[in-house]
C-alpha cells in the first residue's frame, strides 16, 4: 500500500527499498534503501505519517531477520530514528547529517531469548502501524520469533508476537502487550490495533492470528479484555485477565524434534492454523454501533518442528504444516463484535476463507468482498445483506469510499492473486 503527504506519493518495495514519487507526475523525488533484500529483509506494508515524520517497518520473519520500525523525515527521506522489536538491540537517533546516536537498548540482552538467538530473532513490522494523535503513539504488530521451532527458544522472546506502543517523536517503546508468548505456531502478532474511545478512555482492539480479540488501554498497555472470536482453538484454553497470558494447552504444542527418530518432533492438529483466525486483511470499527467487523476464518493445521539452523539468506523455520479444515461448513465469517461484552452480535457465513478488508460508514453500513468475487454491503446493525456485485475475480483487498460532487462512492480493486490461493 501506499501513503500520501503533501505532494508524495510513499511505498516500499519488495526489495526493501522506500520511494517517494511526484503525486502529479510520478517523478522520484526521494528512494532510501531500507535494507538489504538478500539477508532476507523486504517491506511489504502500507507506510504511515505522523507528524511530518513517514514510519516503516521490516518483512522477513522466516529468514531470521531483526524486526524493527524507522521514522523518516516525510519530505527527504532522511531518517530519524530507528527501533528495534526484538530484544537486545539497539535503538538510534540520527541528526541532520545523518550521524547515528543510541537510543537505548530495546529490553534487556538476552532476558526472554536463550543464548544468541535474540540476534537472528524475528519479530518483523510486516503489516504496517496505526497512529493516535491523543496519545501520541504509533502501534505497531510483531510477527513470529524465528525459528519456528519454539523448544529452540525457551522463554517469552519479547518483542514477538506483541504489540509495541512506540513513542512517535523519540522512538522510545511506551508498553507492549505480548499476545502470544513463546510461540510455536506461527501465530504472527501483526494485525492491526485499532483504537477507539469509550467512556473517556482511549481504548484499542486487535483481532490476532490466534484466534482471541483482545482489548488494551491505548495509553499504557493495560489489558481490558480478551476473548475468542472463532470457534475453535486448540493451544489456549483462554487468557488470564489478571496476567495477560495465556493458559496454554502444553501437549497442542508442536513436540521437540531432538532425538526423534523420525527427525522430527510429533506433529499435532492445531486450530486456528497460522494462517489465522484473522489474518493482514483490516477489521474495522464503527464509533455508531459500537462494534468492530472482523473477517474471520475457521480452519486448522497439522505441524510439526524440525532441526533448523541459521543461515543468512535462507528460510529460518524449522516446521513443517499442512492446512487444514475444521469441517464440511463455511471458513469464513464476517463477525460483528462488541468489544465489551466479548459478544458476536452478529455474523455473515462465507464458504470460502475471507481474505478481504473491511469498511463502516457512518450512513450504517458494512463492505466487504469475497474470494467469490462480490463486493456487498450489510446492515451495520444487523448484519443483512443490502446489495452485492459480482466484480469479476476475487476480492483481497479492503474496499475505500470517498465523497465526490456531493455523491458518497466506494470502491475495491478485485483480483484473486499473491499467496492466498495456494491455501485459500
Amino acid at each position: 500500500g501506499a501513503a500520501i503527504y503533501d505532494n508524495l506519493v510513499i511505498f516500499g518495495t519488495l526489495d526493501a527499498q522506500i520511494v517517494a514519487l511526484n503525486a502529479a507526475t510520478g517523478e522520484v523525488v526521494w528512494k532510501e534503501k531500507i535494507d538489504n533484500f538478500a539477508d532476507g529483509y523486504s517491506n511489504t506494508a502500507a507506510p504511515i505519517i505522523a507528524n511530518g515524520l513517514v514510519m516503516t517497518g521490516v518483512s522477513g520473519g522466516e529468514f531470521g531477520v531483526v524486526g524493527r520500525v524507522e521514522a523518516r523525515d516525510a519530505k527527504t527521506g532522511r531518517m530519524v530514528w530507528m527501533r528495534p522489536t526484538v530484544e537486545g538491540h539497539m535503538g538510534y537517533t540520527y541528526d541532520k547529517d545523518g550521524k547515528a546516536s543510541e537510543n537505548g537498548i530495546s529490553g534487556t540482552t538476552g532476558k526472554s531469548w536463550p543464548g544468541d538467538l535474540w540476534k537472528t530473532g524475528g519479530a518483523a513490522t510486516w503489516l504496517g502501524g496505526t497512529y493516535n494523535a491523543k496519545t501520541g503513539l504509533i502501534y505497531f504488530g510483531t510477527g513470529n520469533p524465528a525459528p519456528w521451532n519454539s523448544h529452540l527458544r525457551k522463554g517469552d522472546n519479547l518483542y514477538s508476537c506483541s504489540t509495541v506502543a512506540i513513542d512517535a517523536k523519540t522512538g522510545k517503546i511506551v508498553w507492549h502487550y505480548q499476545n502470544t508468548p513463546n510461540d510455536g505456531w506461527d501465530f504472527d502478532g501483526v494485525n492491526e490495533f485499532v483504537t477507539y474511545e469509550e467512556g473517556g478512555r482511549i481504548l484499542g482492539g486487535k483481532a490476532d492470528r490466534n484466534g482471541f480479540f483482545y482489548v488494551n488501554d491505548a495509553k499504557t498497555g493495560q489489558l481490558v479484555n480478551a476473548f475468542p472470536f472463532v470457534k475453535k482453538i486448540t493451544w489456549a484454553t483462554g487468557i488470564d485477565l489478571k496476567t495477560g497470558r495465556p493458559n496454554y494447552v502444553p501437549e497442542n504444542r508442536p513436540g521437540d524434534p531432538t532425538g526423534a527418530t523420525e527427525g522430527k518432533g510429533k506433529s499435532v492438529f492445531s486450530a486456528p492454523s497460522f494462517l489465522g483466525g484473522k489474518n493482514q486483511m483490516p477489521m474495522a470499527y464503527s464509533p455508531d454501533t459500537k462494534l468492530f467487523y472482523v473477517p474471520s476464518n475457521e480452519w486448522g493445521m497439522e505441524i510439526w518442528n524440525e532441526p533448523i539452523a541459521y543461515k543468512k539468506g535462507a528460510a529460518y523455520l524449522g516446521a513443517g504444516f499442512t492446512i487444514k479444515t475444521l469441517n464440511d461448513g463455511p471458513i469464513g465469517a464476517l463477525r460483528a463484535v462488541d468489544p465489551k461484552t466479548g459478544k458476536i452480535v452478529w455474523e455473515a457465513p462465507n464458504n470460502a476463507p475471507l481474505w478481504g478488508g473491511v469498511l463502516t460508514t457512518g450512513g450504517n453500513l458494512v463492505f466487504w468482498g469475497t474470494p467469490e468475487g462480490f463486493l456487498q454491503a450489510a446492515d451495520a446493525k444487523t448484519g443483512k445483506i443490502v446489495w452485492k456485485f459480482q466484480t469479476g475475480s476475487g476480492i483481497v483487498a479492503p474496499p475505500i469510499t470517498w465523497d465526490q460532487g456531493g455523491e458518497q462512492y466506494v470502491a475495491v480493486a478485485s483480483g484473486w492473486g499473491g499467496a492466498v490461493p495456494l491455501w485459500g
